[in-house]
Formats: C-alpha cells, sequence, structure tokens
C-alpha cells in the first residue's frame, strides 16, 4: 500500500511576541524616501501576492528591503516570507532588518525562530539566550513561553536539544525544568522528562504542572495504570483535589478507552467550577467519542455561545452534521474553522464535500482561495490541497501543475514528491512516474515512505517483483511495524505465488489498519486460495464500513460479481 503523508506547518507566528500579519503590506508606500526601483519591487510584490506569487512576492520584498534603509520596510518583508515559510529569503530580509534597527528585540525574536526553523541551532541559541536575558520575566518564565512556538515547527528532536542548552544556567528555576521536560516527553524521552519534572517537583513542591507531566510520561511508557494510580492518589489524598489534576485524569481514562470514567472525572470538575469552559469542551468530545451525537451537539453549542474554544467547537459541529449526512451544514461550520490544529482539515473536507457530494466545484475553489487569503500562514499548504482535489475530480493536467507549483514553494518536501509522483501513476503515466519514484529515492535513498511507494507500485503495477519485495523489505526495516508497508509485503509475497506467506502479512496489516485496500488484497487472496465463504464473510464485513470503495467493488466484480 502506498500511504501518503502531507507535510505540516507550524501555522503561527512567533508566539512570544504575539506577533500578528495581514495580507496586505502596501502600508510601506508612505515613505516618500523609498527610491523608485523600491517602489517597483513593492508595486511587483503586491502584484505577486494579487495572485497568489507567493514566492515571486517575497523575493520583491526582500529585493526592496536591501535597496531600501527604512526597517520598516525590511520587517515588513521578513513578517511575509516568515509567513509563508521561505525561511531563506526570511533570514535575508531579517538581517537586513537587524542591520538597520540593531536595537529591536522583536527582529531577534524572527532570526531566532528561522534558524532554529533551518537547523542552525548555534545562532538559534545566541537570539534566544538574548531574549531570555532581557526579557522582563524570569528566565524560567521566559522559557516556559518558548515551548509552544518550539513545537510547532514540528522538529521535536531540535526543540529538546536546544531547550536543555538554553535552560542549562537556570538550574534553580522549577519553570526551566519543567520545560526540558516537556520538550523532552515530546522528542520521546520520557524517562528524561521524568528526571526534569522530579527536579522541578523538589524545587517547587506545590507546582502542579510538572505532575501532570510525570505522570503524561508514565502513560507514553505504556505503564497506564500505574499513571492513572498515581493522579488518583493525587486527587484522593488531598483534601482540595486540583481541577487540573482530574482534567488530567479524564484524559488519561480516555487514552485507554475508559470514557464513561472520563465523563465522571470532569462532571466533577464542571460540579465545582462550573465555567470552567475547558470542562465543557472535554465534556462535548467525550460525548462525540461515545456517540452521543445529541448531547455532543449541545454541548458544542453552548460553547460555541461563549466565544471561548470557537474553533473546536464549529470543527466538531461540521464533524456531527458530516456523520449525519447535513453536507451543506457540514460545510458552513467547517469554513469557518479558519485557526487551529484543525483547520486545513476543516477547509479540505469542506471543499471535497462542495465538489463531491454538492457537485459545486467552483465553490469548492472559492472557499480553499478564501481560505488562503484569511490565513497566509497556510496558503502554500492551500496550493497543495488544490492539488489534491484536482486530483479527485480527474483533473489531471490541472492538478500537476497545481503540485508543480506547490513543489515549487517546497522543494525539500518528499511528501508532496511523491503525491505528484503518484498523480502520474493515476494519470496512467507509469513510466514517468516510476521514473519519478526513483528520483525520489536518490534524494531520499534510507526513506520508509519513497522505498515503500516505489516498491508498491512495482508489484503492482509491473512484473518486476524480486525488486519490489527487496524495496519494501528495506522500507521495512527503517519503519518496522508500519500497516501500510507490511500490507505491500503481503501484496507482493501474493504476486509472487506465496499465498499462505501473503495473507499471514496481510491479515497483520489489517489488524493494525482497517482499510479497504487491505481487505480487497485479503479478498482476493483468499478467493485464490478457493477460501471462498471467508473471502466472501471479509468482503461483506469491509463494505459495510467502506460501501463507496472502488476498490472493494472492483474485487467484488471480479470475484463475487454474481453474489448479493
Amino acid at each position: 500500500m502506498q500511504k501518503i503523508f502531507r507535510w505540516r506547518s507550524a501555522g503561527s507566528l512567533i508566539a512570544l511576541l504575539s506577533l500578528t500579519i495581514s495580507h496586505s503590506f502596501t502600508s510601506v508606500l508612505a515613505d516618500e524616501s523609498i527610491s523608485s526601483d523600491v517602489d517597483k519591487f513593492v508595486a511587483a510584490a503586491d502584484a505577486a501576492l494579487e495572485n497568489s506569487e507567493y514566492l515571486e512576492a517575497a523575493i520583491a520584498y526582500r529585493k526592496a528591503a536591501e535597496l531600501s534603509d527604512d526597517a520598516e520596510l525590511a520587517r515588513t518583508a521578513t513578517r511575509l516570507s516568515f509567513t509563508y515559510r521561505f525561511n531563506d529569503e526570511a533570514l535575508l530580509a531579517a538581517k537586513r532588518w537587524q542591520k538597520l534597527d540593531k536595537e529591536s528585540i522583536e527582529v531577534r525574536a524572527y532570526l531566532g525562530q528561522l534558524y532554529f526553523r533551518t537547523d542552525d541551532l548555534r545562532n538559534a541559541r545566541r537570539q534566544f539566550q538574548y531574549l531570555i536575558k532581557e526579557g522582563p520575566e524570569e528566565p524560567g518564565a521566559r522559557l516556559l513561553s518558548m515551548v509552544s512556538y518550539l513545537s510547532e515547527e514540528n522538529q521535536p528532536d531540535r526543540a529538546d536539544e536546544l531547550m536543555r542548552v538554553l535552560a542549562k544556567p537556570y538550574k534553580d528555576s522549577a519553570m526551566a525544568h519543567y520545560a526540558v521536560a516537556i520538550l523532552a516527553l515530546r522528542a520521546g524521552d520520557s524517562e528524561y522528562a521524568k528526571k526534569r519534572a522530579m527536579e522541578s517537583m523538589a524545587l517547587e513542591p506545590d507546582y502542579m504542572r510538572p505532575k501532570l507531566l510525570y505522570a503524561r510520561a508514565l502513560m507514553f511508557e505504556g505503564e497506564t495504570d500505574q499513571a492513572i494510580e498515581y493522579l488518583a492518589h493525587m486527587i484522593g489524598d488531598s483534601p482540595h483535589p486540583d481541577p487540573d489534576a482530574r482534567m488530567e485524569l479524564a484524559l488519561m481514562y480516555m487514552m485507554s478507552g475508559r470514557d464513561d470514567d472520563a465523563l465522571s472525572q470532569v462532571n466533577q470538575v464542571l460540579l465545582e467550577q462550573s465555567r470552567r469552559l475547558d470542562a465543557l469542551r472535554l465534556m462535548a468530545i467525550i460525548n462525540f467519542r461515545l456517540e452521543r451525537l445529541d448531547a455532543a451537539w449541545d454541548d458544542f453549542e453552548d460553547l460555541l455561545e461563549t466565544g471561548q474554544f470557537r474553533m473546536d467547537a464549529l470543527f466538531y459541529l461540521g464533524r456531527i452534521s458530516d456523520y449525519r449526512q447535513q453536507y451543506k451544514r457540514a460545510v458552513q461550520y467547517y469554513e469557518e474553522v479558519k485557526t487551529g490544529s484543525n483547520a486545513l482539515f476543516s477547509q479540505r473536507r469542506a471543499a471535497a464535500l462542495l465538489a463531491h457530494q454538492l457537485d459545486d466545484f467552483d465553490a469548492a475553489f472559492e472557499l480553499l482561495d478564501a481560505f488562503a487569503v484569511v490565513a497566509p500562514n497556510h496558503a502554500v499548504e492551500v496550493v497543495e490541497l488544490k492539488a489534491q482535489l484536482l486530483v479527485s475530480l480527474q483533473r489531471y493536467d490541472e492538478g500537476l501543475a497545481m503540485y508543480d507549483k506547490s513543489i515549487e514553494y517546497r522543494p525539500e518536501n518528499e511528501s508532496l514528491l511523491l503525491g505528484r509522483s503518484d498523480l502520474l501513476l493515476r494519470a496512467g503515466r507509469q513510466d514517468e512516474a516510476i521514473a519519478a519514484y526513483r528520483k525520489i529515492l536518490k534524494r531520499w535513498p534510507d526513506s520508509a515512505l519513497t522505498l515503500n511507494a516505489l516498491g508498491y507500485t512495482l508489484a503492482d503495477r509491473t512484473e518486476r517483483y524480486d525488486e519490489a519485495e527487496e524495496l519494501i523489505r528495506d522500507a521495512l526495516k527503517h519503519d518496522p511495524g508500519n500497516p501500510a508497508i507490511i500490507d505491500s509485503l503481503g501484496w507482493v509475497l501474493y504476486k509472487l505465488g506465496q499465498h499462505e506467506a501473503a495473507l499471514e502479512q496481510l491479515n497483520l496489516a489489517y489488524q493494525q489498519f482497517s482499510d479497504p485496500e487491505v481487505a480487497a488484497h485479503i479478498v482476493e487472496v483468499l478467493a485464490e486460495l478457493d477460501r471462498k465463504e471467508e473471502a466472501l464473510e471479509t468482503l461483506l464485513a469491509a463494505e459495510r464500513n467502506y460501501p463507496d470503495s472502488d476498490l472493494l467493488k472492483n474485487v467484488r466484480t471480479r470475484y463475487f460479481e454474481d453474489t448479493p
């Protein structure tokens, strides 16, 4: 099975300084001292933005900044490129900005994060150290404020390494130890996270947050019962249990499948603090998980009225409407989810519903264009969403052009290149697709994703089964246990005539990843083994879960066309 995982952007500007950015950058023209050449570059940048030519705009603003002595213009150029994640352009503009305004704290914040993005931890450390020393807060609080946006960059190992160095001078700060513990856990180093959490607790015994993180680390290590017991004792031993501890315990109950126990904890919090909106939000999510959709709907509507957690409420109201096949209503809710972790999913789903359920193709693309304007930090990702939508509509030439534009913006994004190759395959351009996969593999020879994509394609579309098996087994070495790769192994073994061994791998994949493609593979192998009853039983069960799957329809036509 080919599994394409889409890259996700950080999605926000520097949280430390609470910066925002507007889609209009023309205010810099007010300075009459700007030369005519600078005017031309700024005008070209604005025109490029109007045409959604984001990289062209970023380059033009950077060139304008290099010609001008106006620090505000360099600031604008930095913020523009930073927002669209053109990091090289942003670094050039930021260095120009710092040259023009050496006292700016803001430019150091941008430089710190840009160096972090580009894996220049030495320079990132220098900028962040300056910010920590010069900030109005105590260093531990300053370090803690950096956790959120370092986490958003989706580089947990890098963030962990940087935070450990930054916090080293502040051994007497409970918050500094806690900040290190957070990022260590996100990088998967639970043992070190527990150690730093305990050091934080030793410095401030009443500090609740490191205690909650310690329990999370236990949960991460698979010690579910121990983590729950740790929090339950903390709550039970206190005459006035901390509501945050109850909320954390509720989350752990949810993660272990004990939703009713989770709901009990949330209800207790709401009894004690009836206006606690994060508890109302969690209660709504639990009701949604339990498929108590009417209760969840009421909870999310109540949450929406408060104005807090608005994006979460809109997202789940959209999902409930979607589940109920109320597609127009679902689009209305999804369309409003402009920020937060669910924004891209919501916009993608809204566009898909408009195109495929409501047959309004123009509205689907207009929705995505509007989102790119109001959320410029997602504008480049919208180009990819449009490419994916075009592919789903079998408009392959337009989709290819959109993928090429997206790759121009993100040339180092492996998943984009794989998506483009998959498009070629869907369009019947098999030789070009395979050549493209091989080219990607040369750039990322140890990528399980690309090894599997090429191996599966060779197994499914050609008779080069030996090479396919070698590639797929290599992918498994790099990512053992990945069900998509295990499915690929099962499929190539089937192609090699090893049906029993194939079935063993396919069943293993299906246990971990219930997917119609895996189910279709199992049905075909069972049918070829003349185990028709098992094959039909598997097919019927999969059809109940995925009634619209073309893969299941295909395998039914080939093996059970006359069977109801």
